[in-house]
């Protein structure tokens, strides 16, 4: 407790692809990272969806500095042009990265709680002189502290998924139908979950990547399943941008995404509902209804999957001075950057520490989570943003003022995907990419796969919407 701040290490808080980069680009720069995982592996919210194909290729979702402690080990990262799956990017990338972090990455450890030793948020005496006391539950159920000189978390918002009302809150009746309810792209590989929907009426409730890749899961199933159908609900209309870019789409299998749902519609496996915000979920026999808060009810339906994105969990962070914007809950700095009623995937502008700065000194969110509410989050973008962190911890305030990303045009909101595969990049058996987060029914915003990264670019010109 007595030790000098500067030999403390950085807690990094999530073994995803983000927290770990971050842990790369701590190594990098000389200073020691303590990376705690709740989970049980690295990567185990993307686990959680690995047996979805992602649309951005190797090359976009294997961080710089990863790949160099990885090299000494003999690890070779897999053809840049293939996709991989969730499973393969965890497998194949954050394990190996995760073994050369070695015991800087802990596992089954739960942050319950950081503050500034022997401050709590009130206090103002003394404060930034404090180091982080972060308060972390193990496996057994036994309680620690651990003295760090700053905190980054990139836990991601997997855990928090946007519930199925349209006013932000669960609808009424939700929570008592909850064992109709899914807020997953369902892995039709497992015999289970192939049975619940199979010949079956599902509500899919979303607008983004994973509301396209349900469709288009559901669909395959209606040609093999007679009786499968699906009801696309969406929160707004449909217009010329609501499935992507298609073709014109920089990332091409990002727009065949899109393609593949407007197929399960126009094919007749899907229907489209529009200006729908539900109210309410209530029992019709085994079935269930929805009912939308302008009075008008859909058709029963037997499962409902809700995929209208996530929000971060800011409850262990109670004790800091966070700067957070009142809509989206991110940084202030960083809002009007990313606020998707405004700026869609070529127009939100490179970012790095100072935008993810708040009146606690040395406290970052960083990743999925650093957008708070807003499905515009880029894989390659939580990298850079981890490597200005990085910099800027090691004093190197030039290096950390020097982002710049160069997005792709068009497309979905952000997340993983499913797609046919592009000729010529094989079965898809190869690792990973994507961001670490699918988006939701989010006005506005778009693109949700890794960007190219160029360092000292001028800022990327607008795409004038997706």
């Amino acid at each position: 407790m007595n030790a000098s701040s500067a030999v403390l290490p950085v807690v990094v808080i999530g073994a995803g692809p983000i927290g770990l980069a971050a842990a790369a680009h701590l190594v990098e720069r000389g200073i020691q990272p303590l990376v705690l995982e709740a989970g049980d592996s690295a990567g185990s919210a993307v686990r959680e969806w690995s047996h979805v194909r992602l649309f951005s290729p190797w090359a976009e979702v294997v961080d710089p500095a990863a790949e160099k402690l990885l090299a000494p080990t003999g690890w070779v990262r897999p053809d840049g042009a293939t996709y991989p799956t969730g499973g393969d990017w965890a497998r194949k990338y954050l394990v190996p990265l995760a073994d050369v972090l070695g015991d800087s990455v802990r596992f089954g450890v739960t942050v319950t709680g950081v503050s500034r030793r022997g401050r709590d948020r009130v206090v103002d005496a003394d404060r930034e002189r404090q180091p982080f006391t972060v308060y972390v539950r193990d496996g057994d159920g036994g309680e620690r502290r651990v003295v760090a000189r700053a905190v980054i978390d990139a836990s991601g918002t997997w855990t928090t998924p946007g519930p199925l009302g349209g006013d932000g809150l669960p609808a009424l009746g939700e929570r008592a139908a909850s064992d109709r309810i899914s807020y997953r792209v369902p892995d039709l590989g497992d015999a289970a979950v192939r049975a619940r929907y199979a010949g079956r009426r599902t509500a899919v409730i979303g607008s983004g990547a994973s509301a396209f890749t349900a469709l288009a899961l559901l669909a395959g199933l209606a040609e093999e399943v007679p009786g499968t159908h699906a009801v696309w609900v969406l929160r707004r209309g449909i217009s010329g941008s609501t499935f992507g870019g298609g073709a014109a789409d920089q990332l091409p299998a990002r727009g065949a995404l899109g393609l593949a749902a407007k197929a399960a519609v126009d094919d007749g496996h899907a229907d489209a509902v529009t200006g729908f915000r539900t109210g309410a979920v209530d029992r019709s026999g085994e079935r269930l209804v929805l009912t939308a808060e302008d009075g008008r009810r859909l058709d029963p339906v037997d499962e409902v999957i809700v995929l209208t994105g996530f929000r971060p969990d800011l409850s262990f962070l109670g004790e800091l001075r966070l700067g957070l914007d009142e809509r989206l809950q991110a940084p202030v700095g960083l809002a009007p950057l990313i606020d998707p009623n405004q700026h869609s995937c070529g127009t939100v502008y490179p970012h790095g520490a100072k935008e993810l700065a708040h009146p606690e000194k040395d406290v970052y969110l960083v990743g999925m989570k650093s957008y708070g509410r807003a499905p515009t989050f880029l894989a390659m973008t939580g990298y850079e943003q981890v490597r200005s962190i990085a910099a800027a911890l090691a004093g190197d305030h030039e290096a950390a003022g020097r982002v710049e990303l160069t997005l792709p045009e068009t497309g979905v909101c952000g997340g993983s995907g499913l797609f046919d595969e592009p000729a010529g990049t094989g079965n898809g058996d190869s690792t990973g990419t994507g961001t670490d987060a699918d988006t939701g029914d989010a006005s506005g915003g778009c693109c949700g796969a890794p960007s190219t990264l160029r360092i000292g670019a001028p800022a990327p010109a607008s795409s004038g919407g997706c």
